[in-house]
């Protein structure tokens, strides 16, 4: 298993940023790299919890995500195609004396099958800067968007 530990400090809020990562419209792949409109699914959307599959690059996963608490956002993987279910993400987002945010964002990977084991294998290795670069564009898109609606 694989566990990757990135973290930001952003000009958006935490509210800002929940709602950013739980917008599963059609501009979803501009926030978010990894999530390409050919694999994004909403099966259900709630107050605090969705249930979406989204994926790219042939590698895909149904996430059940839960916002109750906007300060600890835990996306937990229920289906994939390489990843198993002890897989998922976790945003602890941090408010901020000075109005800034402290994003601390954690990726469990536990391959599923030899795909999976071999993505883990070179994500826990030289694939770390690749997910950390992809976790700032993120970060950098959604401070874009606000900037776009102020």
């Amino acid at each position: 298993m694989t566990t990757i530990r990135m973290h930001a400090n952003t000009r958006v809020t935490p509210e800002e940023f929940v709602a950013a990562l739980t917008d599963f419209g059609p501009d979803r792949s501009k926030l978010f790299g990894n999530s390409d409109g050919e694999y994004l699914k909403v099966h259900s959307l709630g107050d605090g919890q969705a249930d979406v599959t989204e994926g790219s690059g042939g590698v895909w996963e149904r996430l059940r995500y839960d916002w109750s608490n906007p300060q600890h956002v835990v996306l937990t993987t229920t289906a994939s195609n390489a990843w198993g279910h002890a897989s998922g993400h976790t945003y602890d987002l941090t408010r901020r004396a000075d109005g800034t945010t402290d994003v601390d964002y954690v990726v469990v990977r536990e391959g599923k099958n030899l795909r999976g084991w071999f993505l883990g294998a070179v994500l826990g290795t030289v694939g770390k800067s690749v997910l950390t670069n992809a976790f700032r564009n993120s970060v950098s898109a959604i401070e874009a968007r606000k900037e776009v609606r102020s």
